[in-house]
């Protein structure tokens, strides 16, 4: 069993953050979970959407989905533009030791924080609503300003995150997918998304459900 820390993004008309908590994932579910979304990024599968929002891996047709690789949103002078198959390879050729901006730093935090133990589709689709909110017009126009917006991410403790051990599987992980996600990469499966919240909570929003990744329920 693996243990991965629960976090909540809530949206403007939320007064109050609920503290973090520590829920129990099945490893045999993570395995299982990756193993879907490496197959329906090769295009193996592709996916619909439940009734209730909940995402679905069905029999694809061996098409491989469209990448976007070089936009020069986020890119950095150190960044290469490079193409992968799937996912997971386009992580692996992440330059994850170049030294990051503020902002980098930022979303890979929130991304490390929020999702550490999930899927890399998970991770990005947490990196990629931290960057939609800055896009939106309704949240601060930098990523450090989303993260740090005061009752929106319960893993920031007055005023700051937490230490990071950044020499782990997790940190790299983390840094390579906020890369991907603002060199515009490769799509989130739930893009659009401005909003999530832990499977175990039921804050009773009234938004728009896009679907679900591993632990968390995505909104716009």
């Amino acid at each position: 069993m693996l243990t991965a820390d629960a976090g909540f993004a809530f949206g403007n008309d939320q007064s109050t953050a609920l503290g973090a908590s520590t829920i129990i994932i099945d490893a045999a579910q993570i395995a299982a979970d990756q193993q879907n979304v490496d197959r329906l990024i090769s295009g193996e599968v592709t996916t619909q959407l439940a009734d209730n929002g909940d995402i679905i891996f069905i029999p694809g047709n061996g098409a491989a989905p469209a990448v976007e690789i070089g936009s020069d949103i986020g890119l950095d002078e150190d960044d290469e533009v490079v193409s992968a198959s799937s996912l997971t390879e386009l992580v692996h050729k992440q330059n994850v030791a170049n030294t990051l901006s503020a902002e980098e730093r930022c979303l890979a935090g929130a991304v490390y924080f929020e999702s550490k133990g999930e899927s890399l589709a998970g991770q990005l689709a947490v990196a990629r609503v931290v960057i939609a909110r800055s896009k939106s017009g309704r949240f601060p126009s930098t990523l450090c300003g989303v993260v740090y917006q005061k009752s929106q991410f319960s893993f920031v403790r007055g005023g700051g995150m937490p230490p990071i051990p950044q020499a782990n599987t997790h940190w790299h992980n983390a840094v390579a997918i906020s890369k991907i996600a603002l060199n515009d990469s490769w799509k989130s499966p739930v893009e659009g998304a401005l909003f999530f919240h832990a499977r175990h909570v039921s804050p009773g929003w009234r938004l728009t459900r896009i679907g679900s990744i591993d632990n968390h329920i995505f909104y716009r």
